[in-house]
């Protein structure tokens, strides 16, 4: 006889685990080490009942709350559903056991209760520093995995309370910043304990029981709200093409091909024809792009669907293996999760523009704009890394401008501010910060703009590198809105005066991908970052807009006029 459950109740289980996961995550940002966690927040915190299927998550990062199923779902087949005990913490980043790329830790806690395996708490973040073949990890130029840093399969840590001191001393021995390590695996640590206190809260409330019913109501509530959704999409094959630009190591392209189904409430996104896996770090594995769709249809549907497992069973994904979007081993990975995987969000958005024209937006940047670097710091003698990134210019959409300079779709975080910047780390001093005039696409709904950032090195050297993308190919825009600006990356050597791409100074392959390039005191660094495309015919937006956005120095009086045909303007500065 089946159970009916309250609605309150339910809603009230669904909050408890939500506002848990959120709670997880405000104890890793105040009590880690590292700026790109307390600053940026690049890390997802989730719950999953023992059977793998994922119970709640907050609002953190939308790749990883993707791939962190098929983490999860490895570690529990690996280790087996007898292989875990009560105080057992396991850690796991190997992309080709699930992991989104080499630098996204996922530290898992089973929870117990009266001696039975009744939840796993989990949490995955972006570590600065992985031990790769330069500082910060992400090198542009990686052309196998075991280069992007020191990879572990699900391995215990922590077994029944009690430190595994062996893998502890592996890990911190192959790491540059050992220090900042520790303290970030001990947020991460500290915030599984607060979550297992508070299931165990939870359950003494409600009863285990009530508790299970619940989950599995609320998936199955996922589920079919899910399904409604996609229903309400029109049935049939849609269809949209982009591409990699190059890869850090050879200068071509690599196109990604997307068929797009819906048939009722599936939808099968299949991306046969796409590019044979590239020989540079620009690859997804399979968990990446299935990550990159669910985070489009995240966006395209109803925000207040619980989300957890029932969310994602309406999806196929097919995704050819030896392929850019589900790679072979030992292929490199690191940029399928920062460049790669928001362009696969964007084409479902591009394949959708004409079946929910009023839902979809036009791409954003398309590029978390990763540059790392490390050194030796002057005042105290010890290693520093640093993963920094930049926001970009989101897309126009119906009723909207695009958000200017927001991290990439995919990434949900924040850059590291200025202050913290040149505070926390010794190489660089900020010179100037600004959005970017006419970066962004032009459209009845514009683009958001892209950014510029300029610094200085104050040491004495520094090692530099960089993952980044539409560089050479503009953000496209939506029913007859146009480009966004791309980006670029450029170095000045100290006493010059001329601006220099890398591949001009240092001889790169890739103007935006490369590792390990030495930077000394007085050298300067401007970064581009690209901007949203544009929603709709430039023609038809309201010319107030135009006058605003001219006033407020984000469109150009020339481009008020040419582009948008706002004759008003002739003469005006």
């Amino acid at each position: 006889m089946s159970t009916v459950i309250d609605p309150v109740a339910l809603t009230v289980v669904d909050n408890y685990l939500t506002s848990c996961c959120r709670d997880m995550g405000v104890t890793m940002m105040t009590t880690a080490y590292s700026p790109i966690f307390n600053e940026s927040l690049d890390f997802s915190c989730v719950i999953f009942d023992p059977r793998g299927n994922m119970l709640a998550q907050a609002e953190f990062c939308p790749s990883q709350i993707g791939t962190i199923k098929f983490t999860v779902d490895w570690t529990i087949e690996e280790l087996g559903p007898d292989g875990f005990d009560e105080g057992d913490i396991v850690i796991h980043d190997d992309p080709y056991r699930g992991s989104g790329h080499v630098p996204e830790h996922m530290l898992l806690k089973p929870v117990f209760w009266e001696g039975a395996l009744v939840a796993f708490v989990a949490n995955v973040a972006h570590m600065s520093e992985v031990g790769a073949k330069t500082p910060g990890g992400l090198s542009g130029d990686a052309t196998e995995i075991y280069q992007e840093g020191l990879l572990l399969p699900p391995v215990k840590i922590k077994r029944r309370g009690e430190d595994v001191d062996d893998i502890w001393k592996i890990i911190l021995s192959n790491h540059r910043t050992p220090r900042v390590t520790l303290g970030d695996f001990r947020a991460m640590i500290g915030s599984l304990d607060m979550a297992e206190r508070r299931i165990h809260a939870l359950i003494a409330d409600y009863g285990l029981d009530f508790v299970q019913a619940a989950a599995d109501e609320l998936m199955a509530i996922a589920e079919r709200r899910m399904r409604a959704e996609i229903e309400a999409i029109p049935d049939g094959t849609y269809t949209f093409e982009d591409a990699i630009e190059d890869d850090g190591i050879t200068d071509r392209d690599y196109p990604i091909k997307l068929t797009l189904t819906i048939d009722g409430g599936e939808v099968i996104a299949d991306f046969t024809g796409s590019a044979p896996q590239a020989v540079g770090p620009v690859n997804a594995i399979y968990a990446v792009t299935a990550s990159a769709i669910y985070n489009a249809f995240l966006h395209l549907t109803d925000p207040t669907i619980p989300r957890n497992e029932g969310c994602y069973r309406p999806f196929t994904i097919i995704a050819p293996p030896g392929t850019i979007v589900n790679c072979s081993f030992p292929a490199p990975v690191a940029g399928g999760n920062t460049e790669t995987s928001p362009r696969l969000t964007d084409m479902i958005f591009g394949a959708l523009q004409h079946a929910i024209p009023d839902r979809i937006a036009a791409s954003c940047g398309g590029t978390s704009s990763p540059f790392l670097f490390g050194g030796i710091d002057p005042r105290t003698g010890e290693p520093y890394a640093h993963f920094h990134f930049e926001g970009v210019g989101w897309g126009g959409r119906r009723g909207l401008d695009g958000n200017s300079m927001v991290v990439t779709i995919n990434g949900n975080c924040r850059n590291t501010p200025v202050e913290v910047f040149e505070t926390r780390y010794p190489a660089f001093r900020i010179d100037s910060y600004r959005l970017v005039p006419d970066s962004g696409g032009p459209g009845e709904f514009r683009g958001g703009l892209g950014g510029e950032r300029i610094f200085t090195v104050t040491v004495p050297e520094v090692t530099v590198s960089a993952l980044l993308n539409r560089m050479k190919t503009e953000p496209w825009g939506v029913l007859g809105g146009g480009e966004g600006a791309v980006g670029g990356l450029w170095v000045r050597r100290a006493g010059t005066a001329e601006w220099r791409t890398f591949v001009e100074e240092f001889g790169t392959m890739s103007p935006s991908k490369f590792s390990g390039v030495t930077l000394r005191d007085g050298d300067q660094v401007r970064i581009l970052m690209p901007g949203g495309g544009g929603y709709g015919d430039p023609r038809l937006r309201d010319p107030e807009s135009v006058r605003c956005d001219v006033a407020e120095g984000f469109v150009s009086a020339d481009a008020a006029r040419a582009v948008y045909g706002l004759e008003s303007y002739a003469g005006e500065a």
